[in-house]
């Protein structure tokens, strides 16, 4: 989607045009009323990040790429925001990693799962998981803990975008290697990861597909020398450093 009326030359442009994919989102009722407010908070971080990939979140993101690809089932989640601001670059990732994709909601109703699968079906994607929602997380109740059994239920690997905390937790607790994109260095679901990915999104998941693409012929010692080489609490401290400097 482009936003014809925001110049390239505004200082802004990134930042309003993903601005204009979220309210287009809500209209669309792809992404839910409180997906605006989570937006609002993530841009703050980025402007402290200073709206760049910082070195730390590409290392995270090379060792979600090698994470994904050699995993036996990885599953890449999406919600409403992840929808209107990444879908063909979540499609990308997807196909660059063999991964899935399944929908999956905090404000879940079968109109929206059906909204969202059919936008992303519609940039590409296919055979798209969260209708079906036959499994549940351990620990969460209500909606929330949907998920479907061969999804992310059964997934080894899941990339969580602009995930809640404590779902990000309940997955973890689930023993799945959890890849989670997060402003905030310091939010429970940015330190629940085994990978924390701390980047806009709209960055995060084209740089993972080109790492992936990169790494497509990698051997497993190689791919497993990334990921075991990657320093979480590092990369945390890198973002939270990067957002306290004067």
């Amino acid at each position: 989607m482009t936003a014809p009326e925001i110049p390239e030359s505004h200082p802004r442009y990134e930042s309003l045009l993903t601005r204009h994919r979220i309210e287009a989102g809500v209209d669309r009722g792809l992404t839910s009323r409180q997906g605006l407010i989570a937006q609002g908070r993530g841009e703050a971080f980025d402007y402290l990040l200073g709206e760049e990939t910082i070195p730390s979140a590409d290392d995270a993101e090379r060792a979600a790429a090698a994470h994904l690809l050699r995993a036996d089932h990885a599953v890449l989640s999406v919600n409403g925001n992840v929808a209107a601001l990444a879908p063909e670059e979540t499609v990308a990732l997807a196909a660059a990693t063999g991964a899935d994709i399944e929908v999956n909601l905090f404000n879940r109703t079968d109109e929206r799962i059906e909204r969202i699968v059919e936008h992303l079906n519609a940039h590409g994607a296919e055979g798209v998981k969260g209708t079906t929602a036959d499994g549940r997380i351990p620990g969460l109740d209500h909606e929330r803990a949907k998920v479907d059994a061969d999804g992310i239920g059964s997934a080894d690997v899941v990339l969580v975008p602009l995930e809640d905390g404590d779902r990000a937790e309940a997955l973890a607790a689930m023993g799945k290697t959890e890849l989670v994109v997060d402003l905030n260095p310091m939010s429970r679901s940015a330190r629940s990861a085994a990978v924390p990915i701390i980047d806009n999104l709209i960055r995060a998941v084209p740089n993972m597909t080109d790492h992936a693409r990169e790494l497509a012929d990698a051997d497993e010692s190689t791919l497993s020398s990334i990921v075991d080489s990657f320093d979480r609490e590092a990369a945390l401290a890198a973002a939270e450093e990067r957002i306290r400097a004067p």
